[in-house]
């Protein structure tokens, strides 16, 4: 697990875009990492996902085909307004809000398609994600008030929930087994229904945890949730604007996070995942960042600035997180209808950029 930096450099990170320069084709390109010097770099930025051209390997074969048909790989970005995202085996899944489908960025196959088209289990308004270890894909709808599933190339298997059960779902949390799946249901601004509703794999209701308030257990905005690798519960409780951490039963464990600008505060938060280490993130509409906390709430690094132009590290209106297995972290940006893949160095890597900003 990597340490925390120094919370004096943060602002810099914030203000500026700390850079590394590398050569590729006579052509001199900035790379945003963080953190900047003297603390040992642990992000760097990878690539930006907008459309087909931007996961097509470019081949010999592929340019002479190009060259006899005349034909082009597409760059008009297939996003509309990506919200929520989740990824893991090279496939990245954004529920697109603008589409009403499920984007995927199949990259193992070089392939961009969308699913959650198809009558009678067409989704309205998807707006969270989730993935079990088998792949299957959990979508919330807020429109058709139930959690909808598909497998991995997005084939109908079922439905969890339903109007009965659930006000206004806007995120799904499904532990790694699939036996419980946590839906979160953000309701009206009218409503005391501000809770999380868990059911186990058949789709049996088990548990209500939380209404309306700003007590241990309690909501206000529930917007997102995820589950970490040892089954702990992340809810994104927006209007306290704070995470709350729960076991695999609902019980309530801690809350991380405060109002705020100062770091380690929420301004707008939009989105949480964790890896495989437990660390959290959260994306900030307010700051246009994501932050890194450890499971026990201490804030460990801070990645993004506000940009108004289209560039590596900057956002304009940050959405969705995601980690993979790999640690790599997937982030939307729905000004830019763009995901940006992040990627977490090793320690070697690290200490190799650091030596070269030395020289």
């Amino acid at each position: 697990m990597f340490q925390p930096i120094r919370l004096f450099r943060f602002s810099f990170i914030l203000l500026l875009a700390a850079c590394t320069t590398v050569t590729h084709q006579e052509e001199k390109v900035s790379i945003p990492f963080w953190p900047l010097p003297p603390d040992q770099p642990r992000f760097i930025y990878e690539a930006t996902l907008r459309s087909f051209a931007d996961i097509i390997a470019e081949t010999s074969e592929s340019r002479l085909f190009q060259m006899v048909t005349g034909s082009t790989v597409s760059t008009e970005p297939v996003l509309n307004k990506p919200a929520a995202i989740v990824a893991r085996k090279g496939r990245i899944y954004i529920a697109d809000t603008g589409t009403h489908t499920i984007v995927v960025f199949d990259i193992p196959r070089r392939k961009v398609f969308r699913f959650g088209v198809r009558e009678p289990n067409d989704l309205k308004k998807p707006s969270g994600l989730a993935l079990d270890d088998e792949m299957n894909v959990y979508v919330a709808d807020s429109l058709l008030r139930k959690v909808l599933v598909f497998d991995s190339l997005g084939l109908f298997l079922r439905a969890v929930g339903g109007p009965e059960d659930i006000e206004r779902p806007t995120g799904v949390a499904v532990s790694r087994d699939g036996e419980r799946i946590y839906v979160i249901d953000r309701a009206s601004n009218e409503s005391d229904q501000h809770r999380v509703v868990i059911y186990d794999k058949a789709g049996k209701k088990l548990k209500v945890i939380g209404t309306r308030g700003s007590g241990e257990g309690q909501f206000n905005v529930p917007l997102q949730g995820t589950v970490s690798a040892d089954g702990t519960l992340y809810v994104l409780d927006s209007g306290n604007f704070r995470v709350q951490a729960f076991d695999r039963d609902g019980n309530f464990l801690r809350a991380i996070g405060y109002l705020g600008t100062s770091f380690g505060s929420l301004a707008r938060p939009r989105g949480i995942a964790t890896d495989d280490e437990g660390n959290i993130y959260i994306s900030d509409a307010g700051f246009n960042n994501f932050q890194i906390f450890n499971p026990q709430g201490q804030l460990l690094l801070a990645v993004g600035r506000y940009g108004k132009e289209n560039k590596p590290g900057q956002y304009g209106l940050i959405n969705g997180i995601a980690v993979d297995e790999t640690g790599r972290v997937y982030v939307v940006d729905q000004m830019f209808k763009k995901v940006e893949v992040i990627r977490r160095l090793s320690d070697s890597e690290g200490q190799q950029m650091l030596r070269g900003t030395k020289k």
